[in-house]
Protein backbone atom coordinates (compact mmCIF):
# COMPACT_ATOMS: atom_id res chain seq x y z
CA UNK A 1 0.00 0.00 0.00
CA UNK A 2 1.06 3.28 -1.07
CA UNK A 3 1.56 6.09 1.54
CA UNK A 4 0.10 9.71 0.64
CA UNK A 5 2.54 12.74 1.60
CA UNK A 6 -0.20 15.46 1.94
CA UNK A 7 -3.94 13.12 2.49
CA UNK A 8 -4.62 11.71 6.44
CA UNK A 9 -6.30 9.61 4.68
CA UNK A 10 -3.42 7.92 3.37
CA UNK A 11 -4.85 4.80 2.00
CA UNK A 12 -8.84 3.73 1.30
CA UNK A 13 -10.11 0.13 0.45
CA UNK A 14 -13.37 -0.27 -0.58
CA UNK A 15 -15.84 -2.90 -1.22
CA UNK A 16 -19.00 -2.58 -3.21
CA UNK A 17 -21.90 -2.12 -0.56
CA UNK A 18 -24.63 -4.60 -0.52
CA UNK A 19 -28.02 -3.99 0.30
CA UNK A 20 -27.77 0.13 -0.29
CA UNK A 21 -30.42 1.93 0.62
CA UNK A 22 -32.03 4.00 -1.12
CA UNK A 23 -32.88 6.73 1.53
CA UNK A 24 -29.73 8.54 3.01
CA UNK A 25 -28.51 6.11 6.19
CA UNK A 26 -30.06 7.17 9.50
CA UNK A 27 -26.20 7.99 10.69
CA UNK A 28 -22.73 6.82 10.17
CA UNK A 29 -20.51 4.76 12.53
CA UNK A 30 -16.57 4.89 12.14
CA UNK A 31 -14.85 1.87 13.90
CA UNK A 32 -11.92 2.36 15.07
CA UNK A 33 -9.23 -0.39 15.35
CA UNK A 34 -5.67 -0.43 15.75
CA UNK A 35 -4.86 -3.37 12.86
CA UNK A 36 -7.80 -5.24 11.15
CA UNK A 37 -6.47 -8.84 11.22
CA UNK A 38 -7.29 -12.12 12.86
CA UNK A 39 -7.57 -11.03 16.18
CA UNK A 40 -10.64 -11.61 18.31
CA UNK A 41 -11.59 -8.11 18.81
CA UNK A 42 -11.45 -7.70 14.94
CA UNK A 43 -13.94 -11.00 14.53
CA UNK A 44 -16.26 -9.40 16.95
CA UNK A 45 -16.14 -6.07 15.62
CA UNK A 46 -16.64 -7.74 11.86
CA UNK A 47 -19.78 -9.96 13.46
CA UNK A 48 -21.18 -6.78 14.83
CA UNK A 49 -20.90 -4.65 11.33
CA UNK A 50 -22.46 -8.09 9.56
CA UNK A 51 -24.93 -7.87 11.61
CA UNK A 52 -25.99 -4.17 10.81
CA UNK A 53 -25.86 -4.14 7.50
CA UNK A 54 -29.57 -3.85 6.87
CA UNK A 55 -29.99 -1.39 9.96
CA UNK A 56 -30.01 1.62 7.93
CA UNK A 57 -26.73 2.70 9.36
CA UNK A 58 -23.44 3.48 7.14
CA UNK A 59 -20.40 1.95 8.66
CA UNK A 60 -16.78 1.98 7.69
CA UNK A 61 -13.78 0.96 9.52
CA UNK A 62 -10.27 2.84 10.46
CA UNK A 63 -7.41 1.17 11.29
CA UNK A 64 -4.50 2.77 12.90
CA UNK A 65 -1.83 0.29 11.75
CA UNK A 66 -3.01 -1.25 8.53
CA UNK A 67 -4.78 -4.38 7.16
CA UNK A 68 -2.77 -7.72 7.62
CA UNK A 69 -1.53 -9.07 4.18
CA UNK A 70 -3.69 -11.61 2.39
CA UNK A 71 -6.72 -10.76 5.17
CA UNK A 72 -10.46 -11.04 3.72
CA UNK A 73 -13.41 -9.19 5.57
CA UNK A 74 -15.87 -8.56 2.43
CA UNK A 75 -17.07 -12.05 3.10
CA UNK A 76 -18.78 -10.59 5.65
CA UNK A 77 -18.74 -6.96 5.58
CA UNK A 78 -18.99 -4.18 2.73
CA UNK A 79 -17.37 -1.45 3.83
CA UNK A 80 -14.90 1.04 2.98
CA UNK A 81 -11.86 0.75 5.12
CA UNK A 82 -9.63 3.62 5.86
CA UNK A 83 -5.80 2.86 7.08
CA UNK A 84 -3.87 5.78 8.57
CA UNK A 85 -0.53 4.75 8.44
CA UNK A 86 0.90 1.72 7.32
CA UNK A 87 3.35 1.12 10.50
CA UNK A 88 3.61 2.33 13.67
CA UNK A 89 4.39 6.22 13.90
CA UNK A 90 7.72 7.74 16.00
CA UNK A 91 5.31 9.55 17.95
CA UNK A 92 2.53 6.59 19.42
CA UNK A 93 -0.45 9.44 19.64
CA UNK A 94 -1.83 10.00 16.19
CA UNK A 95 -4.54 12.54 17.55
CA UNK A 96 -3.82 14.77 14.91
CA UNK A 97 -3.80 12.37 12.09
CA UNK A 98 -7.25 11.60 13.35
CA UNK A 99 -8.97 14.61 13.85
CA UNK A 100 -8.13 14.93 10.07
CA UNK A 101 -9.61 11.72 9.27
CA UNK A 102 -12.99 12.26 11.69
CA UNK A 103 -13.51 15.95 9.85
CA UNK A 104 -13.48 14.41 6.37
CA UNK A 105 -15.31 11.35 7.06
CA UNK A 106 -17.70 13.07 9.40
CA UNK A 107 -19.07 10.16 11.46
CA UNK A 108 -21.89 10.54 14.11
CA UNK A 109 -20.57 7.56 15.56
CA UNK A 110 -16.48 6.56 16.82
CA UNK A 111 -15.83 3.58 18.08
CA UNK A 112 -12.31 2.80 19.43
CA UNK A 113 -11.20 -0.70 20.65
CA UNK A 114 -8.37 -1.23 23.33
CA UNK A 115 -5.21 0.75 23.99
CA UNK A 116 -3.96 0.53 20.79
CA UNK A 117 -6.45 3.76 19.16
CA UNK A 118 -7.69 5.02 22.64
CA UNK A 119 -6.39 8.26 21.18
CA UNK A 120 -9.47 8.19 18.77
CA UNK A 121 -11.88 9.44 21.66
CA UNK A 122 -9.37 12.22 22.24
CA UNK A 123 -9.73 13.18 18.59
CA UNK A 124 -13.48 12.70 18.34
CA UNK A 125 -14.25 15.27 20.91
CA UNK A 126 -11.94 17.82 18.84
CA UNK A 127 -13.19 17.02 15.19
CA UNK A 128 -16.77 17.53 16.96
CA UNK A 129 -17.66 13.88 16.32
CA UNK A 130 -21.19 14.10 18.44
CA UNK A 131 -20.51 10.44 20.13
CA UNK A 132 -17.58 8.40 21.15
CA UNK A 133 -17.63 5.38 22.45
CA UNK A 134 -14.84 2.96 23.54
CA UNK A 135 -14.41 -0.88 24.37
CA UNK A 136 -11.93 -3.12 25.85
CA UNK A 137 -11.80 -6.79 24.41
CA UNK A 138 -9.00 -8.49 26.78
CA UNK A 139 -5.69 -8.78 27.96
CA UNK A 140 -1.92 -7.62 26.99
CA UNK A 141 0.88 -9.47 29.54
CA UNK A 142 2.49 -5.95 30.39
CA UNK A 143 -1.03 -5.37 32.10
CA UNK A 144 -0.91 -8.30 34.79
CA UNK A 145 0.80 -6.34 36.79
CA UNK A 146 -1.07 -3.04 36.77
CA UNK A 147 -0.01 0.01 34.04
CA UNK A 148 2.64 3.18 34.23
CA UNK A 149 0.96 6.28 35.70
CA UNK A 150 1.19 7.81 32.22
CA UNK A 151 -0.86 5.38 30.45
CA UNK A 152 -3.61 5.30 33.57
CA UNK A 153 -4.21 9.00 33.51
CA UNK A 154 -4.66 8.73 30.19
CA UNK A 155 -7.28 6.18 30.01
CA UNK A 156 -8.91 7.97 33.12
CA UNK A 157 -8.74 11.23 30.91
CA UNK A 158 -10.13 9.47 27.63
CA UNK A 159 -13.09 7.83 29.45
CA UNK A 160 -14.21 10.52 30.80
CA UNK A 161 -14.19 12.09 27.92
CA UNK A 162 -15.96 8.87 25.90
CA UNK A 163 -19.94 9.10 26.01
CA UNK A 164 -19.80 5.05 26.59
CA UNK A 165 -17.43 3.22 27.70
CA UNK A 166 -17.80 -0.79 27.99
CA UNK A 167 -15.78 -4.10 28.24
CA UNK A 168 -16.55 -7.49 26.74
CA UNK A 169 -16.50 -9.13 30.56
CA UNK A 170 -17.51 -8.13 34.43
CA UNK A 171 -13.67 -9.13 34.77
CA UNK A 172 -12.17 -6.63 32.55
CA UNK A 173 -14.47 -3.76 33.62
CA UNK A 174 -13.46 -4.41 37.25
CA UNK A 175 -9.92 -4.10 35.79
CA UNK A 176 -9.75 -0.86 33.67
CA UNK A 177 -12.38 0.69 36.37
CA UNK A 178 -9.77 0.61 38.84
CA UNK A 179 -6.51 1.38 36.41
CA UNK A 180 -8.26 4.73 35.20
CA UNK A 181 -9.92 5.48 38.51
CA UNK A 182 -13.01 5.20 37.05
CA UNK A 183 -16.28 3.88 38.91
CA UNK A 184 -17.17 0.43 38.21
CA UNK A 185 -20.38 1.17 37.14
CA UNK A 186 -19.56 3.76 34.28
CA UNK A 187 -17.87 1.33 32.65
CA UNK A 188 -21.13 -1.54 30.94
CA UNK A 189 -20.60 -4.94 29.73
CA UNK A 190 -21.68 -6.46 26.51
CA UNK A 191 -20.26 -10.15 26.19
CA UNK A 192 -19.20 -11.42 22.96
CA UNK A 193 -21.49 -13.70 20.97
CA UNK A 194 -21.16 -16.98 18.82
CA UNK A 195 -22.54 -17.81 15.66
CA UNK A 196 -24.37 -21.36 17.10
CA UNK A 197 -25.94 -22.59 13.89
CA UNK A 198 -22.37 -22.81 12.48
CA UNK A 199 -20.67 -24.35 15.58
CA UNK A 200 -22.83 -27.19 16.97
CA UNK A 201 -22.57 -30.75 17.73
CA UNK A 202 -22.33 -32.29 14.43
CA UNK A 203 -21.75 -36.29 14.54
CA UNK A 204 -20.49 -37.07 11.00
CA UNK A 205 -17.72 -33.88 11.34
CA UNK A 206 -16.84 -35.96 14.17
CA UNK A 207 -16.08 -39.56 12.59
CA UNK A 208 -14.34 -37.35 9.55
CA UNK A 209 -11.81 -35.20 11.12
CA UNK A 210 -10.92 -37.46 13.35
CA UNK A 211 -10.59 -40.53 10.34
CA UNK A 212 -8.62 -37.03 8.71
CA UNK A 213 -6.14 -37.44 11.85
CA UNK A 214 -5.92 -40.83 12.40
CA UNK A 215 -7.64 -40.82 15.93
CA UNK A 216 -9.89 -43.48 17.16
CA UNK A 217 -13.24 -42.93 17.84
CA UNK A 218 -12.90 -44.31 21.44
CA UNK A 219 -9.73 -41.66 22.45
CA UNK A 220 -10.83 -39.42 24.76
CA UNK A 221 -9.35 -35.77 23.06
CA UNK A 222 -8.75 -33.05 24.78
CA UNK A 223 -8.29 -30.16 22.43
CA UNK A 224 -7.36 -26.63 22.40
CA UNK A 225 -7.57 -23.66 19.43
CA UNK A 226 -4.82 -20.71 19.79
CA UNK A 227 -2.09 -18.95 18.76
CA UNK A 228 0.92 -20.73 19.77
CA UNK A 229 2.38 -18.03 21.83
CA UNK A 230 3.15 -17.89 25.51
CA UNK A 231 0.41 -16.77 26.90
CA UNK A 232 -1.84 -19.39 25.59
CA UNK A 233 0.38 -21.92 27.75
CA UNK A 234 -0.15 -24.92 25.49
CA UNK A 235 3.21 -26.54 27.25
CA UNK A 236 0.63 -27.70 30.25
CA UNK A 237 -2.68 -29.35 28.28
CA UNK A 238 0.50 -31.48 26.82
CA UNK A 239 2.38 -32.17 30.19
CA UNK A 240 -1.04 -33.06 31.57
CA UNK A 241 -1.92 -35.61 28.43
CA UNK A 242 1.14 -36.72 28.58
CA UNK A 243 0.75 -37.43 32.49
CA UNK A 244 -2.50 -39.29 31.63
CA UNK A 245 -0.99 -41.18 28.71
CA UNK A 246 1.58 -42.46 31.45
CA UNK A 247 -0.75 -43.77 33.26
CA UNK A 248 -2.24 -46.09 30.54
CA UNK A 249 -5.51 -43.54 29.90
CA UNK A 250 -6.24 -43.59 26.17
CA UNK A 251 -6.31 -40.13 25.63
CA UNK A 252 -4.88 -37.52 23.06
CA UNK A 253 -4.03 -33.97 23.03
CA UNK A 254 -5.07 -31.92 19.41
CA UNK A 255 -3.51 -28.49 19.43
CA UNK A 256 -4.92 -26.30 16.57
CA UNK A 257 -3.23 -23.13 15.52
CA UNK A 258 -0.19 -21.70 14.25
CA UNK A 259 2.66 -19.39 15.58
CA UNK A 260 6.18 -18.68 17.28
CA UNK A 261 6.39 -21.88 19.77
CA UNK A 262 4.90 -24.67 16.98
CA UNK A 263 8.44 -26.32 17.15
CA UNK A 264 8.77 -25.70 20.93
CA UNK A 265 5.45 -27.42 21.43
CA UNK A 266 6.04 -30.15 18.82
CA UNK A 267 9.84 -31.00 20.59
CA UNK A 268 8.06 -30.92 23.72
CA UNK A 269 5.55 -33.79 22.26
CA UNK A 270 8.56 -35.52 20.80
CA UNK A 271 10.24 -35.54 24.30
CA UNK A 272 7.15 -37.57 26.08
CA UNK A 273 7.07 -41.11 25.35
CA UNK A 274 3.97 -41.41 26.62
CA UNK A 275 2.59 -38.37 23.67
CA UNK A 276 4.02 -40.78 20.66
CA UNK A 277 1.31 -40.91 18.56
CA UNK A 278 -1.22 -38.82 21.10
CA UNK A 279 0.32 -34.99 20.44
CA UNK A 280 -1.63 -34.10 17.08
CA UNK A 281 -0.82 -30.52 15.88
CA UNK A 282 -3.05 -29.57 12.95
CA UNK A 283 -1.38 -26.02 12.16
CA UNK A 284 -3.95 -22.89 11.23
CA UNK A 285 -6.94 -23.84 10.15
CA UNK A 286 -10.29 -22.63 8.37
CA UNK A 287 -12.38 -25.38 9.54
CA UNK A 288 -12.66 -25.53 13.22
CA UNK A 289 -16.13 -26.15 13.54
CA UNK A 290 -15.34 -29.61 12.20
CA UNK A 291 -12.17 -29.66 14.12
CA UNK A 292 -14.51 -29.20 17.66
CA UNK A 293 -16.36 -32.37 17.23
CA UNK A 294 -13.26 -34.36 16.75
CA UNK A 295 -12.86 -33.35 20.59
CA UNK A 296 -14.30 -34.11 23.53
CA UNK A 297 -13.23 -31.87 26.10
CA UNK A 298 -12.09 -28.00 25.10
CA UNK A 299 -9.13 -27.44 27.52
CA UNK A 300 -8.05 -23.54 27.38
CA UNK A 301 -4.98 -23.35 29.43
CA UNK A 302 -4.20 -19.26 28.66
CA UNK A 303 -2.17 -17.64 31.59
CA UNK A 304 -4.36 -14.57 30.68
CA UNK A 305 -7.86 -14.16 28.96
CA UNK A 306 -10.46 -11.62 28.51
CA UNK A 307 -13.31 -12.82 26.60
CA UNK A 308 -11.88 -16.19 24.60
CA UNK A 309 -13.87 -16.72 21.26
CA UNK A 310 -12.71 -20.09 20.61
CA UNK A 311 -14.32 -20.81 24.59
CA UNK A 312 -17.37 -19.61 23.11
CA UNK A 313 -17.21 -21.81 19.83
CA UNK A 314 -16.48 -24.72 22.33
CA UNK A 315 -18.97 -23.81 24.33
CA UNK A 316 -22.09 -24.02 21.58
CA UNK A 317 -20.43 -26.75 19.66
CA UNK A 318 -21.70 -28.63 23.11
CA UNK A 319 -18.20 -29.58 24.69
CA UNK A 320 -17.30 -29.87 28.41
CA UNK A 321 -15.24 -26.72 29.06
CA UNK A 322 -11.98 -26.56 31.42
CA UNK A 323 -9.97 -23.35 31.90
CA UNK A 324 -8.16 -21.30 33.74
CA UNK A 325 -9.76 -18.94 35.99
CA UNK A 326 -8.59 -16.05 34.63
CA UNK A 327 -10.59 -12.86 32.81
CA UNK A 328 -13.69 -13.77 31.49
CA UNK A 329 -13.12 -17.69 32.08
CA UNK A 330 -15.53 -18.43 34.77
CA UNK A 331 -18.14 -15.80 33.47
CA UNK A 332 -18.29 -18.33 30.25
CA UNK A 333 -18.82 -21.46 32.12
CA UNK A 334 -21.36 -19.51 34.68
CA UNK A 335 -21.11 -23.01 36.80
CA UNK A 336 -19.46 -26.39 37.06
CA UNK A 337 -22.18 -27.36 35.06
CA UNK A 338 -20.77 -26.81 31.96
CA UNK A 339 -16.81 -27.85 33.07
CA UNK A 340 -14.08 -26.55 35.31
CA UNK A 341 -11.38 -24.34 35.92
CA UNK A 342 -8.11 -24.56 37.44
CA UNK A 343 -5.64 -22.10 37.84
CA UNK A 344 -2.84 -20.94 35.56
CA UNK A 345 0.49 -23.39 34.97
CA UNK A 346 -1.39 -25.69 37.58
CA UNK A 347 -0.53 -29.08 35.34
CA UNK A 348 -1.17 -31.48 38.69
CA UNK A 349 -4.92 -29.81 38.87
CA UNK A 350 -5.49 -30.16 35.10
CA UNK A 351 -4.27 -33.73 34.83
CA UNK A 352 -7.11 -34.54 37.40
CA UNK A 353 -9.72 -32.53 36.19
CA UNK A 354 -8.81 -34.21 32.64
CA UNK A 355 -8.56 -37.87 34.40
CA UNK A 356 -11.83 -37.38 36.15
CA UNK A 357 -13.50 -36.90 32.31
CA UNK A 358 -11.59 -39.33 30.37
CA UNK A 359 -13.10 -41.95 32.72
CA UNK A 360 -16.87 -40.50 32.36
CA UNK A 361 -18.18 -40.22 29.04
CA UNK A 362 -21.71 -39.93 30.96
CA UNK A 363 -20.52 -36.59 32.68
CA UNK A 364 -19.28 -35.86 29.34
CA UNK A 365 -21.96 -35.75 27.60
CA UNK A 366 -24.26 -34.15 30.49
CA UNK A 367 -21.65 -30.83 30.69
CA UNK A 368 -21.66 -30.78 26.69
CA UNK A 369 -25.14 -30.08 26.63
CA UNK A 370 -25.45 -27.81 29.45
CA UNK A 371 -22.73 -26.04 27.26
CA UNK A 372 -25.15 -26.16 24.26
CA UNK A 373 -27.69 -24.91 26.24
CA UNK A 374 -25.32 -21.73 27.81
CA UNK A 375 -24.46 -20.79 24.52
CA UNK A 376 -28.06 -20.63 22.84
CA UNK A 377 -29.33 -18.37 25.74
CA UNK A 378 -26.69 -16.35 27.10
CA UNK A 379 -23.84 -15.81 24.16
CA UNK A 380 -25.67 -16.02 20.91
CA UNK A 381 -24.68 -14.30 18.40
CA UNK A 382 -28.02 -12.62 17.68
CA UNK A 383 -27.74 -11.42 21.08
CA UNK A 384 -24.30 -9.77 21.21
CA UNK A 385 -25.47 -7.88 17.77
CA UNK A 386 -28.91 -6.76 19.55
CA UNK A 387 -26.78 -5.45 22.60
CA UNK A 388 -25.02 -3.32 20.19
CA UNK A 389 -27.70 -2.15 17.74
CA UNK A 390 -29.88 -1.02 21.10
CA UNK A 391 -26.28 0.67 22.21
CA UNK A 392 -25.82 2.44 18.70
CA UNK A 393 -29.66 3.70 18.23
CA UNK A 394 -29.81 4.52 21.84
CA UNK A 395 -26.71 7.23 21.49
CA UNK A 396 -27.54 8.36 18.37
CA UNK A 397 -31.06 9.00 19.22
CA UNK A 398 -30.33 10.67 22.79
CA UNK A 399 -27.52 13.20 20.62
CA UNK A 400 -29.57 13.62 17.93
CA UNK A 401 -27.86 12.53 14.87
CA UNK A 402 -30.77 10.60 13.52
CA UNK A 403 -30.38 11.93 9.81
CA UNK A 404 -34.28 11.33 8.53
CA UNK A 405 -36.81 10.89 10.58
CA UNK A 406 -38.61 7.62 8.82
CA UNK A 407 -36.05 5.98 10.35
CA UNK A 408 -36.72 7.07 13.48
CA UNK A 409 -39.86 6.25 14.19
CA UNK A 410 -39.27 2.50 13.34
CA UNK A 411 -36.91 2.45 15.60
CA UNK A 412 -38.84 4.60 18.25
Amino acid sequence: MSQSSSNALETRLEAPVLNRMEKAPAFKILQVVTRLGVGGAEHGMLNIMAGLQNDGIEQQICTMRGVEPGLMWTDRVKAEVLVAAESASRLRLDVARLVRIFREVRPAIVHSRNWGCLEAVVAARIAGVPVAIHSEHGYELDMLEGMPMRRRLFRAAAFRMAQAVFAVTKDLRDFHAKQAFCPAKRIGVIYNGVNVDKFKPMPDARRDARQELGISSTTCVFGTIGRLVPIKDQQTLLISVANLAGQGMDVAAMIVGDGPLQQELRAIAERHPALQGRAHFTGARTDTPRLLNAMDAFVLPSISEGMSNTLLEALATGLPLVATKVGGNPEVLGNDKCGSVFAPRDIGALSQILAELAGNAERRGVMGGNSRRRAVSTFSLEKMVSSYRDLYWGLAKKHNVLRHSEVSRVRN
